[in-house]
Parts: structure tokens; sequence; C-alpha cells
């Protein structure tokens, strides 16, 4: 009895150290979190302009759109000016409804098979004041 008992000891330890050891790998391996950039609609100066204008990201990062100066405000990506040519890229990263007040939020996350490249977006409102920007998707 008391060898089948010391042999489970023994098993039980066996097993719990290969937990710790592979547990630790776990949580000491670096992992590539997703990161939020932040692109402000409209300069702090009034200006029609995306703050940053270019804007470096890479797969699976957020871009979070803050309404700054001088609404209405939108972000549109253009179907023609993103590495597939895609329509519904596009429309699957743009947010057309307008934000007419200061500090309102909208998001973006690229998803992580997001093809590498530019991005071409642009505000619905000011786009022929020059109001265009550009997120390039590192691959």
């Amino acid at each position: 009895m008391k060898l089948i008992s010391a042999s489970w000891r023994r098993l039980g330890l066996a097993v719990l150290t290969i937990l710790l050891v592979v547990s630790s790998f776990a949580v000491f391996t670096p992992s590539a979190s997703a990161e939020t950039y932040q692109v402000k609609l409209g300069s702090d100066k009034g200006l029609l302009v995306f703050e940053p204008k270019k804007l470096s990201i890479k797969p699976g990062d957020t871009v979070e759109w803050v309404n700054n100066k001088v609404p209405p405000h939108n972000v549109v990506f253009d179907s023609a000016k993103n590495p597939n040519k895609s329509a519904d890229t596009a429309k699957s990263l743009s947010h057309k409804k307008l934000l007419m007040s200061p500090g309102q939020k909208e998001t973006t996350t690229f998803p992580v098979d997001a093809a590498a490249g530019d991005y071409t977006f642009y505000c619905e409102p000011h786009r022929g004041a020059g109001m265009v920007g550009t997120i390039t998707v590192q691959g």
C-alpha cells in the first residue's frame, strides 16, 4: 500500500512539474498584441485635415477616429485605393455616419488577414477641401 501511495505521489509531482514548466512558457513568451492608434478628424486649429494624415499599422490594429473640430466629419475608405481594390473591404472599414459633435468616436479594426499596402480614406463633406489620408498596413 505504501508503495502504491508513493508511486502516486511521484506521478502527481511529475505532472505538476510538467504543467508548471509548460505554463511558464505561455506566461513569459512575448505576444504580438494589437495596438490602438488615434486619428483626429479636423486639426486643433480647425483645419480640414486628418491628424495624422498618414499612419502605419499592422494587421489586427485598431484606429480610433475622434471628431475634433469643424464638424461634421466621417471616415470613408476609397474602394479603388486599397490593396485589393475591393468595395467590400472599403465598406467594412468605413464609417459613413456623420459625427456632429467634438469628442464623438468611431473605431476601425483592421482584420488580422488584412492585405499589406496603402488604404486611402477621406471625409465625405470635406474631400474636396483635401481632407484625405492614408493608412499603410505593414506586411
